[in-house]
């Protein structure tokens, strides 16, 4: 007989970051891509910060600052915070339907790295922070607010928000990973969204008229460093340490949810 000589198949190299970053990018550009052809995908993010905008400035402006126009720089600028927590909602929903669609078997087929897929769909769905921020800035604007600050400040709240965002976006992940369905991704994203934007100083710069507990959560919220580091770089004030405490919550919560979340992935995808 003759001995059938069998070559053993050598594991695949350790993809580097590089390549890594390389293949999360790809997959992010055919997220993008796929906008083009479902441009419904965007409604949402489209009528929220004109909708949260209008309710907020005509329903609050009077009690908080006499006035709507006084309220609405004091105001956008916390929308802007507020807008980078509710745009993350919809990329775990988009993630679970992936999943339950067997678009993530497919990627798990292929010679890439194993976080690639989730790089891909956070920075993909860049989109949707983009035209929202677009969106809130443009109408707000036209409604009467105006900035304060130097091209460059602006600038750099708009990066903070867009750190933060990306930050959150892990969360977003790890719920669309967990939820048993895409039913109930939006459900419990509200569950942590809701208390962070609305316990926080988004819709009324000043907290010491709050209860003692609510207060004491607000002023460490990162949401409230966001808000309040966003007003400062926008409309004036002193920035103070919120531009550095929300950069450390950022990095804290990718520290914390990125892991976790490529862990699920392996063992759900």
């Amino acid at each position: 007989m003759t001995a059938v000589t069998v070559n053993a198949v050598e594991p695949p190299a350790r993809v580097g970051p590089r390549r890594t970053l390389r293949h999360g990018l790809t997959l992010a550009w055919r997220n993008v891509s796929q906008l083009r052809y479902s441009p419904e995908k965007l409604l949402d993010t489209t009528l929220m910060p004109i909708v949260f905008l209008l309710l907020f400035l005509y329903v609050f402006g009077g009690a908080v600052a006499g006035d709507t126009k006084s309220y609405l720089q004091v105001l956008l600028p916390g929308l802007v915070a507020q807008m980078a927590m509710f745009s993350t909602m919809g990329l775990g929903v988009a993630l679970n339907e992936d999943i339950h669609r067997g678009v993530f078997d497919r990627f798990r087929s292929l010679p890439i790295a194993r976080s690639a897929p989730l790089i891909g769909t956070v920075l993909g769905d860049t989109v949707r922070f983009v035209v929202m921020m677009t969106i809130l800035l443009g109408f707000g604007t036209a409604l009467g607010f105006r900035f304060h600050t130097d091209p460059l400040s602006v600038l750099a709240a708009i990066a903070l928000a867009y750190v933060f965002y990306l930050a959150v976006c892990w969360v977003s992940v790890l719920v669309g990973l967990v939820a048993p369905s895409p039913e109930t991704v939006q459900g419990i994203a509200m569950i942590w969204v809701m208390p962070l934007t609305f316990g926080s100083s988004v819709l009324v710069p000043d907290t010491s008229t709050m209860p003692g507990w609510l207060q004491a959560w607000t002023d460490v919220s990162p949401v409230t460093h966001l808000a309040d580091a966003v007003r400062a770089l926008t409309i004036g004030g002193p920035v103070g340490n919120h531009v550095w405490i929300t950069l450390a919550w950022a990095a804290g919560i990718v520290l914390v949810s990125f892991p976790l979340a490529v862990r699920m992935y392996a063992r759900r995808a």
